[in-house]
């Protein structure tokens, strides 16, 4: 199964956020990034399915250089692979705008599930899976829950939209390595695993 997981990076929360001066825009920079709560759980999901039904995990986000921390964080989750769209005109981009350019990637790439958070905590929009849906004509499953099984609902190619798994929480980025004198081994085990090396 080639599932597919959007993925997008926005301001931390917990950070004061900003506008910019210059366009009333909100000042990125002025916060860290990082990977939006409920795109996790997407991820976590995602990473479920492929375990329980096979086949992989690829991420797909668009953003800023800057965004390429999230993506790294989210390989290190277990993800696949990953394709960051980036382009300076894309900035600032509206739902409309951001729908078409991740649905010509999603044409370019291939997919049999997409999986999104339901929303970002940037926008709020809520709607980045519906209009994916109907920008490459597939159905769309809307405000799944924990455990959702394509074969199930009878998906193809579908579009899915996902909200919190409060019982299944995503899993931790990363693993600790503990120097016993073979420090060094466990760790290029690790970025090899993680396909960093």
């Amino acid at each position: 199964m080639n599932i597919v997981v959007c993925m997008k990076q926005v301001p931390d929360t917990g950070a004061e956020r900003t506008l910019r001066p210059a366009d009333a825009r909100l000042d990125r920079a002025a916060a860290d990034g990082l990977i939006n709560e409920l795109d996790e759980y997407a991820i976590e999901e995602g990473l479920r399915l492929a375990e329980a039904h096979g086949g992989e995990v690829t991420i797909l986000s668009m953003g800023p250089e800057a965004a390429s921390d999230s993506i790294r964080k989210a390989l290190s989750m277990g993800a696949d692979k990953a394709v960051h769209l980036i382009d300076d005109a894309l900035a600032g981009s509206d739902a409309l705008a951001t729908s078409l350019a991740l649905a010509t990637v999603l044409r370019r790439t291939g997919f049999d599930l997409v999986i999104l958070g339901s929303e970002s905590t940037d926008a709020r929009m809520g709607v980045m899976a519906a209009m994916l849906a109907e920008r490459l004509g597939v159905p769309q499953v809307s405000l799944a829950d924990a455990g959702i099984d394509p074969a199930e609902v009878g998906l193809g190619a579908a579009a899915t939209e996902v909200v919190s798994f409060a019982a299944r929480p995503p899993r931790q980025a990363g693993t600790i390595v503990k120097d016993e004198g073979d420090g060094g081994v466990k760790a290029a085990e690790f970025l090899a695993a993680q396909k960093f090396i």
